[in-house]
């Protein structure tokens, strides 16, 4: 890793420009820098197309960040969340801007990052977890700091605990968006389908039985819990499934009655769909554990 400090329009700047192992690049999410920053209206940090995912926090002040053709005013207690594929740079607005950042990639971290603007993450957004976040950073800052061999592990931790809360958080900024401001609770229709999950269940069902359009209802339960409802269903079916293979005799073909399933080789193609593995093959694999 190496310290840098100050350059034109930089007050004051301290980060780490951490070097991850051949090992870290190839199997885990990696640290590439973290620090802060306090700039003044000289500075203008710009990229493009760097294979790189960049969290902010402002620790005080105003800026201006532009990312995707649009410009956003981060202010205090924000926080930012950009895929650095894309171009964009921000810039001070008031006479001192003070930043906390991480720079970090590898591993699914796109399709994380994907995930999170599906279920409703902004680039630049307040948080509740604010005092958090600058914690979590700074707590990487310190890992990263010390030469121990065994950072890239520990930063992998961390890293992956920043992306939960930012994917977490992404449900959060979703709830103040127009859609939602009187979206109804689907936590009902969660709990029918985890106790009625044997029975037959269909959309239109669901929908005369929560007086609710069905369109509706199907929008807002995914935005509501990050899975449609249909796909649900069927984590609470195969779930079901794989206790009573482990821990029961059962044929299955009863198995798949006592999931919803009439179908033997249907509930068997679902099955091997979801674990990549038929009932009959899960069940060895499991037998005595």
């Amino acid at each position: 890793m190496e310290f840098l400090r100050g350059y034109a329009g930089v007050e004051t700047d301290e980060r780490i420009l951490y070097t991850p192992t051949s090992f870290a690049k190839k199997n885990l999410i990696y640290l590439q820098e973290t620090g802060e920053i306090c700039a003044n209206r000289k500075h203008i940090s710009q990229r493009d197309y760097l294979q790189s995912y960049l969290f902010m926090l402002v620790l005080d002040g105003s800026g201006r960040v532009h990312y995707k053709g649009r410009e956003h005013t981060a202010r205090a207690g924000d926080c930012i969340f950009l895929d650095c594929t894309n171009e964009y740079y921000h810039t001070p607005l008031d006479e001192r801007w003070s930043l906390k950042w991480v720079h970090f990639s590898g591993g699914n971290v796109r399709e994380i990052y994907d995930y999170y603007l599906q279920n409703g993450g902004k680039c630049v957004f307040q948080s509740m977890k604010f005092l958090a976040y600058s914690d979590l950073l700074s707590q990487i800052f310190r890992i990263a700091s010390v030469d121990d061999g065994f950072g890239d592990m520990r930063l992998y931790e961390k890293l992956v605990s920043l992306l939960v809360m930012l994917t977490e958080e992404s449900r959060i900024q979703d709830q103040d968006s127009e859609l939602d401001r009187s979206i109804r609770d689907m936590t009902p229709v969660k709990q029918y389908l985890e106790t009625h999950f044997q029975e037959k269940i269909s959309l239109d069902m669901l929908a005369d039985a929560f007086y609710v359009n069905k369109f509706y209802m199907t929008r807002v339960f995914k935005k509501q819990y990050g899975v449609s409802i249909v796909n649900y269903l069927t984590q609470v079916r195969i779930t079901h499934a794989k206790q009573l293979l482990r821990f029961t005799d059962m044929p299955i073909e009863t198995i798949s009655q006592e999931c919803g399933m009439n179908d033997a080789n249907y509930f068997s193609r679902v099955f091997r769909k979801v674990e990549g593995t038929s009932p009959g093959e899960f069940r060895k694999m499991w037998l005595g554990t």
